[in-house]
């Protein structure tokens, strides 16, 4: 474990920012993979497991689902708290594949719009709400339940499943009007905001941001090398401030900081906490 924590990638983490495309390329074959439908077994990122090419299924579809029936979702739950434990946001980063559309059409250059850091708290709103408050009281068959309104169910199911049906010559089973407006809403934001879903109102985002300041894997910032020069400030896409918000719920851990002029920031884990002082962490 020492040697992990003494590796080249936690020396010098931005060589792994720079292949971060890559990576999240590679684990969208995982996640989508033609031939495989595992969808007893659900893994740490948002997807849908209604997409055609889903392998596996959604945790958070998953904790809904089980909720509505009033049985507790110990597989998921457990899988959760696992790789939160683990990695925090990483997984958002670097696994999520709802994350790495959101980042692609992000990279296209339109004008972006920042919203106040509290709006990140609408994330726990859906959680206890929609994923855990309508199906327990209303069941899954309510038109608030997670997996009617989701734009990732939207754009992964049913958008693929509406091309099958165009092309097969069948009658289009359309979503709903408010599911349909969810999705387009998404679509619009996508081009005006940086990851507008993961910032706003991902669940699963929200509960391991919770983990970033207990996981294995985290940040920090060296306070000998911090010049206040704010380029960080500057350069983060995801509105942290990351010499002193590294820990923050709102972090996705991209990364892309440690990656500056400035050699301040860097990536460890708790192997290594005995030699190093992490700034204060806030978050707002």
């Amino acid at each position: 474990m020492v040697t992990m924590a003494r590796s080249k990638f936690m020396k010098n983490p931005s060589r792994l920012a720079r292949w971060r495309t890559w990576i999240q390329s590679s684990f969208l074959v995982i996640w989508m993979y033609p031939f495989i439908r595992v969808h007893s077994v659900c893994l740490p990122v948002f997807h849908c497991y209604a997409c055609p090419l889903a392998t596996f299924a959604c945790p958070i579809g998953i904790v809904a689902q089980f909720t509505a029936l009033h049985v507790f979702p110990f597989l998921a739950v457990g899988t959760i708290i696992v790789f939160g434990a683990l990695f925090g946001t990483f997984i958002c980063g670097y696994a999520c594949p709802f994350g790495f559309l959101q980042d692609l059409v992000g990279k296209i250059p339109t004008r972006k719009f920042h919203l106040p850091r509290w709006t990140s708290s609408f994330r726990y709103a859906v959680l206890i709400g929609l994923v855990l408050l309508v199906p327990f009281f209303l069941s899954e068959k309510h038109f608030l339940f997670i997996c009617r309104v989701c734009p990732a169910g939207a754009l992964e199911g049913s958008v693929p499943n509406m091309v099958k049906q165009a092309f097969a010559g069948n009658p289009i089973n359309w979503p709903n009007a408010l599911k349909g407006t969810i999705l387009v809403f998404f679509i619009v934001a996508m081009f005006v905001k940086t990851r507008p879903w993961c910032r706003l109102l991902c669940p699963l985002g929200g509960i391991f941001g919770l983990f970033n300041r207990a996981s294995l894997f985290f940040m920090k910032v060296d306070e000998s090398k911090c010049n206040s020069c704010k380029l960080c400030r500057t350069e983060c896409r995801y509105g942290v401030i990351p010499e002193t918000e590294l820990q923050s719920t709102r972090c996705v851990r991209c990364m892309e900081c440690t990656g500056l002029s400035c050699t301040a920031i860097s990536a460890s884990t708790i192997f290594s906490r005995t030699n190093t002082t992490p700034k204060q962490a806030k978050d707002e």
